[in-house]
């Protein structure tokens, strides 16, 4: 049996996501579904499928995790602050609770906004667009904290005293952590914080965590020595939204995707799997001063809704359809 009720309640919250953007002189995207060429992302494995014509060569392509690569060259073009809801796939995603291998997500870029102001923009957001009788914590004042602050608060130690590997090795190791040989930082961080962090995080209101270690590559611009302009939002334990202040530097951001890629070939080589081709042209185009914030929609819609499994918000779950 189809729950209708949620999927009234789904068109409810994109109408009232389009009528908050458009009202603000954003304008509404569409971009393929469908790529060429993907961002190097050795965390994200991709679906890939192959187009077939009989006058032209066959060419690979992957359903994109993000509209990300073409919305950058939107606004490297002129667009202006732009948004999106659109669908987005990642492969070999757990079929939990949370997580569907194809999400919806909102995607908008904010133009000479910077993480800070992206944080106001979406508490606005959330607030104007909340459909009837959506559940108390989306309108509540959240929760603004460092990443710092919440290492401080829950588990106990100073992050800007654990900046070198040698450091935060012996703080996992002391609290019970089983290192392998020749981690990283960012994995041996992501340890501590997944056991300490992210469970005790307080409910019934957002919590946004901002200000993530620069050890953490990603294209969010640094903020100072140790951190970069980047924020995330859970919403009763879930991760709702993530933002950048978006990195404008081209040899910047062309370091960052060929260190990227050559970690994603090396990995892939082991396993075998997909490696999307990389379009490092990319790399090349002018980034405007801007903020991006991604949204999962449908972890949106469960916070909105209280439902607890993802399940309970898709009509047509992998796991329905697998029947698994």
């Amino acid at each position: 049996m189809f729950d209708f009720s949620i999927e009234r309640k789904r068109s409810e919250l994109y109408m009232n996501i389009r009528k908050f953007f458009l009202e603000r002189g954003y304008l509404e995207v569409f971009t393929p579904t469908l790529s060429d060429s993907l961002i190097p992302e050795p965390t994200i494995k991709n679906f890939e499928t192959t187009f077939i014509n009989e006058f032209l060569t066959q060419r690979k392509l992957y359903l994109i995790p993000s509209p990300e690569i073409f919305m950058k060259r939107m606004i490297a073009n002129g667009s202006g602050s732009i948004f999106q809801i659109s669908q987005c796939f990642r492969n070999a995603e757990q079929l939990g609770s949370l997580h569907n291998p194809e999400f919806s997500m909102l995607e908008y870029y904010s133009m000479d906004f910077d993480e800070e102001d992206s944080i106001a923009l979406t508490i606005e957001m959330l607030r104007e667009t909340a459909i009837k009788d959506s559940e108390k914590a989306i309108k509540e004042d959240p929760i603004i904290m460092s990443v710092r602050d919440a290492i401080l608060e829950y588990s106990h130690f100073d992050l800007d005293k654990a900046q070198q590997i040698e450091a935060i090795r012996e703080i996992a190791k002391e609290k019970g952590h089983v290192l392998p040989e020749g981690e990283s930082w960012d994995d041996t961080f992501n340890r501590i914080f997944i056991t300490d962090v992210e469970p005790n995080l307080p409910n019934g209101r957002p919590v946004i965590l901002k200000d993530y270690p620069k050890q953490i590559e990603c294209l969010a611009a640094k903020k100072n020595d140790f951190y970069r302009a980047r924020w995330e939002m859970y919403i009763n334990g879930m991760e709702i939204a993530n933002c950048y202040k978006e990195e404008t530097d081209k040899r910047r951001a062309r370091e960052y995707y060929e260190k990227e890629y050559a970690k994603l070939k090396e990995e892939r080589k082991i396993s075998k799997e997909v490696i999307p081709d990389a379009d490092f042209s990319f790399c090349d185009i002018d980034m405007r001063p801007s903020s991006g914030v991604a949204i999962g929609l449908d972890r949106l819609l469960m916070a909105e809704t209280g439902k607890t499994d993802i399940e309970e918000v898709l009509p047509f779950s992998f796991r329905k359809m697998l029947n698994v």
